[in-house]
């Protein structure tokens, strides 16, 4: 069922993994998106496979940590195309406990995984206020919540995007705007593949195999499975819902003692 016809959802991250499947599944939805990536070719890669595949979108370049560049091109945008659902996806990832890690790495991971949703949600909110309508949804993880070994600084953005999540909601729920956040568990994604390569060349099979086991469930999620939760949180369906967070993770926050 196509519950998003007449809708424009802008996805951050959306050239390749998680955002992907979510362009995808909202555009399957009925939604016209708006494709965002640092990567312009990855962007229009997702775009031409909405297309291929029946729906509409839309592919920009964008560095979304770059407050001055976001607002231009969110302004450029808005002027023909309101924005109704933001996804919050773009992040970046860091393996390494306090010691292991820089100031260069904890101002990078700083500037993507946290200023990069303020700088999207401070461009998006003036239009859903005007319209009293909006629905926003950011990339958090179980990172928020539990404590992960070595991931000191990837656990203190998404922290940050879990409390955003909940002032935001808080702030703007006379306006109409639902905010909501989704923590996943680890997902098998290129960034899971690009780790074993580096990291364990010669036994990926093997560390594959942990790596899915950490989770109650037995096995990694899907792409596909985040983009389906992110699609109901997005939908009328889920109207009655904002400030809240959703653990998808196999089990591990709540299973895993």
């Amino acid at each position: 069922m196509q519950k998003m016809i007449g809708k424009t959802a802008l996805v951050t991250g959306g050239g390749s993994g998680i955002g992907a499947s979510v362009c995808l599944r909202l555009a399957a939805e009925g939604a016209h998106i708006l494709v965002l990536d640092l990567n312009d070719e990855t962007a229009q890669s997702t775009a031409e496979r909405i297309q291929s595949a029946g729906g509409t979108a839309t592919a920009y370049a964008c560095d979304i940590a770059d407050h001055a560049q976001v607002a231009e091109r969110f302004a450029e945008i808005q002027k023909d195309t309101p924005i109704d659902i933001l996804i919050n996806n773009a992040g970046i990832g860091h393996v390494g406990n306090l010691e292991a890690t820089t100031e260069e790495d904890l101002d990078r991971l700083y500037r993507v995984n946290v200023k990069g949703v303020f700088n999207a949600t401070q461009a998006v909110i003036g239009g859903m206020k005007e319209r009293r309508s909006g629905v926003i949804v950011n990339m958090a993880s179980i990172a928020s919540s539990v404590g992960i070994a070595d991931r000191f600084a990837y656990s203190m953005t998404k922290g940050a995007v879990l409390t955003m999540t909940y002032s935001v909601a808080r702030d703007y729920i006379d306006h109409g705007i639902r905010c909501n956040c989704i923590a996943p568990g680890r997902v098998h994604t290129p960034f899971v593949d690009d780790y074993l390569e580096k990291n364990y060349p010669d036994t990926k099979t093997e560390m594959f195999e942990k790596l899915s086991k950490s989770q109650p469930i037995g096995r990694m999620g899907k792409p596909d499975e985040i983009a389906g939760l992110v699609a109901y949180l997005c939908s009328d369906e889920a109207a009655f819902i904002t400030g809240s967070n959703f653990p998808i993770d196999g089990g591990f926050v709540t299973l895993n003692n």
